[in-house]
């Protein structure tokens, strides 16, 4: 029992160190924790460099303190003019979800009333103060939906950064 239980804490000490030594490319609109991106190893990264004027996805092999290496390139974090965050910035789930929600709720309000009048009245109706709160809804969820974060622009002093976690 005690040599399971001591190989059992060997390998979960094992396994915290390798996950605390984890390098990242840090992307810092602001001081503010909300606005930090991460990039790891393995992950895709869509950028727009200074020598291309276009977007390339590309998958992150490895970085240093001064390169970020990709399958196809290697980069400094001083050329990337911009990237996509469409589906790695958190606020883009929650504006998404809230959208989703908002337009939902619209919907099925129209559907709940319509179905109802069909139901006690024999013809399709839709009550005036069920067509104006449905229409509030769907509006607010079609005005929700080109808020989301596209890009993030290189012009900041936080900018890009590559934090090395392992110890050399």
């Amino acid at each position: 029992m005690k040599i399971g239980l001591t190989i059992v804490l060997f390998f979960s000490i094992l396994l915290g160190i390798q996950a605390q030594s984890k390098d990242f490319i840090l992307v810092k609109r602001g001081g503010n924790q909300k606005t930090q991106l991460r990039y790891y190893p393995g992950e895709n990264i869509t950028y727009k460099s200074k020598k291309l004027g276009y977007f390339v996805t590309d998958q992150i092999v490895s970085v240093d303190k001064d390169f970020i290496y990709l399958t196809e390139n290697i980069l400094s974090p001083a050329d990337i003019i911009e990237l996509d965050i469409r589906n790695k910035d958190p606020r883009n789930r929650t504006l998404k979800n809230l959208t989703a929600l908002f337009l939902g709720a619209g919907t099925i309000l129209l559907t709940v009333d319509a179905v109802n009048s069909i139901y006690q009245e024999d013809q399709l109706s839709v009550d005036g103060g069920v067509a104006i709160t449905s229409g509030i809804l769907i509006g607010t969820g079609l005005a929700l939906m080109p808020l989301r974060y596209k890009t993030f622009k290189n012009t900041t002093g936080y900018g890009i950064q590559i934090i090395i976690m392992s110890v050399e």
